[in-house]
């Protein structure tokens, strides 16, 4: 189905533009995501996808027209907008003119967990939207079958967080939690072990048994993890470092441990 919005009163167009607040996604359980590679990935992905908003610009980017072809339009509604309109709603300097709002549901811990072989990622106030975006990402790459994230995170339904995770948002499951300790309990119950990257560990990443069920948890850009959550953990790990750098970003610290579990679970 395909319909033509002209007013930026229109609902849909006032919608889109509540979806810029995280109150309004959490509300509404929706997010958007835009560009081509973007959209292309959420239909590929299968993502509840409420609606599709394009405008002519789409058709003077390189590989618009031929994702515009693909779209089933008995199964999406598409809305076509003007450039203009398209412009009020983008989140982007360089609108690449389509858009689609995805609905989404949380996880609950006992959607996601394997009977054995389980890597969790739980996120500690993680502020930066492009960490969390990569963090998912990795975290889909390198095969944990879930990210937890915690009260004082960035939204992970922010539109830069969302275009950070490069389509990964679609692919792996995502767990809310109002406290880490929350998390930490349920996760415990459960037989997961509790490891968290710490500068004051005394044993590193590469010299621990990281192949049985556990879960990483990754702090604060600035701070690191929470006094409170490291008390809780059940092992400390960090990255050796020989060089002068005194730490890493919270997203490449992430990544090397979680390539690290790759590497011993994995037999290439």
């Amino acid at each position: 189905m395909n319909e033509m919005i002209t007013s930026s009163s229109n609902s849909i167009i006032k919608e889109i533009k509540s979806l810029h607040r995280k109150k309004d996604r959490w509300i509404k359980k929706a997010f958007f995501v835009e560009g081509i590679r973007a959209v292309e990935e959420s239909i590929l992905s299968n993502a509840r996808i409420a609606y599709i908003v394009y405008s002519d610009m789409l058709f003077h980017i390189k590989g618009g027209e031929q994702l515009f072809n693909r779209i089933d339009q008995n199964t999406y509604k598409l809305n076509y907008i003007s450039d203009k309109l398209f412009n009020e709603v983008s989140d982007t300097e360089a609108p690449q003119g389509i858009l689609a709002v995805v609905e989404y549901d949380l996880k609950n811990i006992n959607d996601i967990l394997k009977k054995k072989g389980n890597f969790l990622i739980l996120l500690d106030k993680v502020q930066d939207p492009g960490n969390m975006g990569t963090i998912i990402r990795t975290a889909d790459a390198f095969g944990s079958n879930g990210v937890i994230v915690t009260e004082g995170c960035v939204d992970i339904f922010n539109p830069k967080t969302i275009r950070s995770t490069m389509g990964s948002v679609f692919h792996i499951p995502l767990l809310y939690y109002k406290s880490a300790s929350d998390a930490i309990k349920d996760l415990k119950e459960k037989g997961i072990r509790i490891i968290t990257t710490s500068l004051d560990a005394k044993e590193y990443c590469f010299d621990v048994e990281l192949k049985s069920d556990f879960a990483l948890i990754i702090g604060n850009e600035a701070s690191g993890v929470s006094e409170e959550v490291v008390d809780e953990s059940d092992l400390l790990i960090k990255i050796p470092m020989p060089g002068n750098a005194e730490s890493l970003n919270a997203a490449i610290a992430s990544s090397v441990i979680m390539y690290e579990v790759l590497r011993q679970r994995q037999k290439f």
